[in-house]
């Protein structure tokens, strides 16, 4: 178990050191998914803010959710974000999937906020 944390976490380092390249000053929407929920936010790396965040745990979700672990739940929680960042201004960002491969809810976030206006 150990190892496969490690591993894990070289994966999320490496992915989020490439897209600190690539970034050009835009903001990062990063993707934290656990076994009963999913998590989203929009952070300025430069200045160390978060600008904007969103989860399946919050209560106007919670209610309309099955369960917070599904990928109806991220696409809901992927168009969340995307409206809180339009409200504040953002509309680049750049896509920090966390090492998690790109399947499953963290593609149903991705397509959502992509539907919702954000583009990266």
């Amino acid at each position: 178990m150990e190892k496969a944390k490690k591993l894990f976490q070289r994966r999320r380092d490496r992915i989020r050191y490439q897209l600190r390249r690539a970034a050009n000053g835009r903001p990062r929407l990063s993707v934290f998914r656990s076994s009963k929920h999913i998590y989203a936010q929009i952070i300025d790396d430069v200045q160390g803010l978060t600008l904007a965040s969103a989860s399946s745990m919050e209560k106007d979700l919670r209610g309309g959710l099955k369960t917070g672990a599904d990928t109806d739940a991220a696409s809901k929680v992927g168009s969340l974000i995307a409206e809180r960042a339009k409200s504040a201004g953002i509309t680049d960002v750049v896509f920090d999937r966390g090492g998690y491969r790109y399947h499953g809810r963290v593609k149903a976030l991705a397509d959502a906020a992509r539907e919702g206006g954000l583009t990266f």
